[in-house]
């Protein structure tokens, strides 16, 4: 009898997947990963209290239904206001998921992608930074410095001072000198120009940040939340180097380390850069078998 069950659910699955279509693939496919992007929504955005809420009256409106009808009547007229409430409440979190589709690698939004970069000019851009925020680190000389990527920042640059110039060190310290007018805003780098400074960035809604953070840490932070862009500061009383990038801040960086993350996050990947990190992969894998073999002729 359990065998004719097995054989009848297996038949049935046989049947299913021989009249799948590549659409019906393609539809499933689409639906898991949206699934799987609402759930890594409510995990990063601490949302869950929200969607509770959202389940708990979905439920008493379908029990409502037929048995409640003032009850049933409220809530029906609620859903309606409810959706625009929503899309107001979460009105952030929509702007960069539709910001992260548009900034995607996607053939056909090449189109209206920028022209790239010389590779030269980011280099220079990056050295130049490196070497004034680490004056500017010793000195103690609190910086906010945003490398603009994929995503515009055109409304921020427009609340600060516009600029034309190339990334220089002796630029980005005087902006940021504690007597100059706009050392409290943010440099704005398009391009490996700096396009603004005294720019204005919105503050990190994230609550669980450390309350050892001060203002320009959360205006950092809440730049890299609304955007793809990479955020270097520097703190004003300890002059520790930090970057923020996509919601996230690494702390405490030394000049190499600072060079060598913005190399990874600015420059565009080469061949010969990834076969040099291949190169340096299987020569490590070699040294570790190496190591190995020695240490198991001596224990022989």
């Amino acid at each position: 009898m359990a065998m004719d069950v097995v054989m009848n659910y297996l038949q049935r699955i046989e049947n299913l997947v021989l009249t799948l279509r590549f659409w019906d693939v393609l539809d499933i496919l689409v639906i898991a990963l949206l699934i799987y992007k609402l759930l890594m929504f409510v995990q990063k955005t601490n949302v869950s209290r929200v969607i509770k809420g959202v389940l708990v009256f979905i439920i008493v409106l379908v029990i409502s239904n037929g048995r409640m009808k003032a009850l049933y009547f409220l809530l029906e007229h609620v859903v309606t206001w409810g959706v625009v409430g929503l899309l107001v409440l979460f009105q952030p979190e929509i702007r960069r998921g539709l910001e992260q589709v548009g900034s995607s690698r996607l053939p056909f939004l090449q189109l209206f992608s920028k022209p790239q970069v010389d590779r030269e000019t980011i280099e220079e851009a990056i050295s130049q930074t490196v070497s004034a925020c680490g004056d500017m680190s010793r000195s103690r000389t609190g910086a906010l410095i945003v490398f603009e990527r994929n995503n515009q920042l055109d409304e921020i640059l427009r609340s600060g001072t516009k600029l034309d110039a190339e990334v220089s060190s002796e630029l980005l310290k005087n902006i940021f000198f504690v007597k100059a007018p706009m050392h409290d805003g943010a440099v704005i780098v398009r391009s490996g120009r700096v396009l603004g400074a005294g720019c204005m960035l919105p503050l990190s809604r994230n609550v669980n940040l450390s309350r050892d953070l001060g203002m320009r840490h959360r205006a950092g932070i809440g730049m890299s939340e609304n955007s793809d862009a990479v955020v270097v500061l520097v703190s004003e009383e300890t002059g520790s180097i930090s970057v923020a990038v996509g919601g996230m801040l690494k702390r405490h960086l030394m000049t190499e380390t600072l060079e060598q993350l913005l190399r990874n996050e600015l420059l565009p990947r080469t061949q010969d850069d990834e076969d040099g990190e291949g190169g340096k992969r299987k020569g490590l894998k070699k040294a570790r078998r190496g190591q190995e073999e020695k240490e198991g002729g001596q224990d022989a």
